[in-house]
């Protein structure tokens, strides 16, 4: 059998001419073999029909085998010829044939170094792609976050619009001005509080001495 790859007549094919050629092998061979079983068989009803015969079964299986090895021989003999045509003259494609779907490149000629540009120029495309992918997620996070916290913001500002109503309610006028005093007071309570620990503190040094 033929060692030629033929990866053009492959592309072409859908198969590889030597798998061709195999195949019609095979099925020659086993025409060739079933043959020989046919014309076994019509020996022996022909000799078990002849009175007096001393010819055996076994014998007759013998001669089936030699005159098969002697057919196989010559069949290998004419079908590696016959290959040899299949593979030159009708499974081959001439070296001056372009199948339709590599015409582009016969339009549109690239050098080795061309091409390896074109590949570099399509990874660092892919890696901008992941990079602007990356990107996009993190900002969908941020956002999701942003609306996490803006959603805790509304929770507040109901819960300060709940108080003023209350505070408005009671009678104690702007909440945002009550607000603002009662910080000014917790402010001065703990102001006081520090300077009674201070002289908390004083006294105890005085008692001490």
């Amino acid at each position: 059998m033929s060692v030629n790859p033929m990866a053009y007549e492959t592309q072409f094919f859908g198969f590889t001419p030597q798998t061709c050629m195999l195949r019609v092998y095979i099925a020659f061979q086993d025409y060739l073999f079933e043959m020989m079983l046919v014309v076994e068989g019509v020996m022996l009803k022909k000799l078990d029909g002849i009175p007096g015969c001393k010819i055996s079964p076994s014998q007759i299986r013998k001669c089936t085998e030699k005159f098969l090895i002697f057919m196989k021989e010559h069949f290998d003999k004419l079908f590696a010829k016959m290959e040899e045509v299949l593979l030159q003259l009708v499974l081959k494609i001439p070296e001056n044939v372009l199948l339709p779907e590599d015409r582009v490149h016969e339009q549109y000629p690239y050098s080795r170094e061309e091409f390896q540009a074109l590949q570099e120029e399509v990874r660092q495309l892919q890696q901008q792609c992941r990079a602007e992918a990356a990107a996009g997620q993190a900002l969908r996070a941020e956002l999701e976050e942003q609306k996490a916290v803006r959603a805790e913001l509304e929770k507040i500002l109901q819960c300060f619009d709940g108080l003023e109503n209350i505070c408005r309610e009671h009678g104690a006028g702007n909440f945002k001005e009550s607000f603002a005093l009662l910080t000014q007071s917790s402010k001065k309570l703990q102001d006081v509080l520090k300077d009674v620990e201070e002289k908390s503190k004083k006294m105890k040094l005085h008692n001490q001495l």
